[in-house]
């Protein structure tokens, strides 16, 4: 699964809720779409009466000083590497000034609305306000809409203003304009099959063939028994990656947190049945934590995502504590409960040291400002010393979920540049890319500096291709891989996790920080450390899409991890 006034009224607004002319020329339009997305009807207007729950998001003081801050507790060589920062270093670069706070305060009361904070710096408030009473606010107009493929309803407005005085203080109304489709689908199953080399065709990106790469021979991995090429199981992963079977002895301040979306649980009981299938060697009682947010249910059944996550977090990464955090139906961010899970985290004293997802969006399907604000929020995370993973997608270059498209969709969060996007391979001797695994570039984020060199040599590889199929110079996606067999790219994001979380107790048992954001140290890293992926691609919008690769691509990133090697790796960077 891929994975969810503003202007002092002074004057009593009209019958009809809408303001006068002369307040409106006060305004000034700040969000605007041209149509509706496909999949969303409208129903017509709501009941005027009907209460939403909007949330303004003021600018933050110096979202530049947190990306700063970012990069200088996560680049090798750094007099700061993983010297992360504490909450009160992160909310200086977040809180938003006082002036901006009493200015949309002002008009907020002015119009008889209290706003509580919902974040832990203050840089989101959230109100319930009246349909009527947002409309002549923002002159917009609030409709009701339906998804048609889930029959569920939502009430937005193709555009809204702000009064003129409220800019450079209020960074957007959210949600107003966002149309998002609930993710829902079924796991991803892969039949293996030799694919004819791709011909050469109009949009259609081929890689040229050069000397170096035809005298690369695959990479060697370690032992791989013969029953992993019918069941990709902990056990093979372990053989496969090299990750040690033997628990983790720092558990006192180790962590893992796997989150999960749409009325997804896990079961303990599911999961000691697993353990006892394919990890016999843990302890029979090894459980997991469940932590609600919205609502989010801690027992029933288990669904297929959920127990996936899980089974392969717990029975991956072990003697790692590892917390479920269940983001249940109770949400209004807009977002599925996307925004609410961070902001719940970020409210910890200590943050999970890794958190992984595997639900997302098409990234075409938020708006820039919001895409961002949630970006800066995984950037909070990561400078506290979060890795911050997201499964890539399961749709090839033609987004979260195979559809038609005219041009490559990116998904989201995957293109923000402060977390880590993993893709997806299948088979072994060699490992190729899977066909899903979703990967290209971003239309929002522009390409992270950690990427450049990766990326334009790529680049310099495709043939014949049509570059208005997707942005060039936008952040690349994934950065790494792992097996997806299991059910997409969805196994692979907390198969890499649980790897990382080993890392971790490695680093702590040494008394060294955690990895926290992992991208500058996996960019900066060999050739030879990760097994790098050359076969394959990942079809979509009537193309062959990307071909994997030497070096990174946008199927399988750098490619896939060996523990061996990258725990050798992250003992050298100390002595930079």
């Amino acid at each position: 699964m891929f994975a969810a006034g503003l202007l002092v009224l002074f004057l009593v607004c009209l019958v009809s809720g809408r303001p006068t002319a002369h307040l409106r020329s006060k305004m000034a339009l700040h969000e605007r779409r041209t149509s509706v997305p496909d999949g969303f009807k409208s129903l017509g207007a709501p009941d005027p009466g009907t209460l939403l729950d909007l949330r303004f998001a003021f600018v933050q003081s110096d979202p530049a000083g947190l990306e700063n801050a970012l990069f200088d507790v996560s680049t090798p060589g750094s007099k700061n590497f993983r010297k992360f920062l504490t909450w009160a270093q992160v909310e200086k670069f977040v809180a938003p000034k006082p002036e901006s706070v009493n200015a949309v305060q002002t008009w907020l009361k002015d119009n008889d609305i209290v706003a509580q904070a919902v974040t832990p710096a203050g840089d989101w408030i959230s109100a319930k306000i009246s349909v009527a009473k947002a409309n002549a606010m923002l002159d917009a107009d609030f409709q009701q809409y339906s998804h048609v493929g889930t029959n569920t309803s939502v009430i937005r407005t193709h555009s809204y203003s702000i009064p003129a005085n409220l800019k450079g203080h209020l960074d957007f109304v959210h949600p107003a304009t966002t149309f998002i489709a609930p993710v829902a689908k079924p796991p991803v199953q892969y039949v293996p099959q030799k694919r004819p080399k791709a011909q050469t065709a109009p949009g259609t990106a081929t890689a040229k063939a050069t000397s170096s790469q035809k005298q690369l021979a695959p990479v060697k991995l370690a032992f791989i028994p013969t029953e992993c090429i019918n069941a990709t199981t902990p056990a093979c992963l372990q053989d496969i990656y090299n990750i040690p079977p033997t628990p983790g002895t720092q558990s006192a301040n180790n962590s893992l947190a796997v989150a999960s979306f749409l009325g997804e649980t896990a079961d303990p009981k599911d999961l000691t049945r697993f353990l006892a299938e394919f990890r016999p060697d843990i302890d029979n009682s090894t459980t997991f934590a469940v932590k609600s947010v919205d609502g989010g249910v801690d027992n029933g059944p288990g669904t297929g995502e959920a127990s996936l996550d899980i089974q392969y977090t717990v029975g991956l990464a072990t003697g790692v504590p590892t917390t479920f955090v269940d983001v249940g139906p109770k949400n209004e961010d807009g977002l599925g409960g996307f925004l609410d899970i961070i902001d719940a985290l970020l409210a910890e004293d200590t943050p999970p040291n890794v958190l992984t997802t595997s639900f997302g969006f098409n990234e075409a399907d938020i708006p820039p400002a919001l895409a961002q604000n949630l970006c800066n929020a995984y950037a909070q995370l990561g400078s506290r010393g979060t890795s911050v993973l997201f499964a890539s997608g399961d749709g090839g270059v033609s987004g979260a979920q195979p559809q038609d498209c005219q041009a490559f969709e990116p998904t989201f969060p995957s293109t923000c540049p402060f977390v880590t996007s993993v893709g997806g391979t299948v088979e072994f001797l060699p490992e190729i890319a899977a066909p899903f695994s979703s990967g290209g570039f971003s239309n929002i984020f522009p390409r992270p500096t950690y990427q450049n060199a990766a990326v334009d040599t790529y680049l310099q590889t495709l043939g014949n291709i049509d570059f208005k199929l997707f942005n060039k110079t936008g952040r690349a996606f994934p950065d790494v891989s792992m097996q997806a067999n299991v059910s997409g790219t969805s196994a692979a994001s907390p198969s890499f996790a649980s790897l990382v979380a080993l890392l971790n107790d490695r680093q702590l048992a040494q008394g060294e920080a955690p990895l926290g954001f992992l991208n500058p140290f996996l960019y900066s890293l060999g050739p030879g450390i990760l097994n790098d992926i050359t076969q394959g691609s990942n079809p979509g919008c009537g193309t062959e899409g990307f071909p994997a690769e030497v070096g990174w691509d946008p199927v399988t990133g750098l490619g896939t991890p060996d523990f061996i090697n990258l725990f050798g790796l992250i003992l050298a960077s100390k002595q930079r």
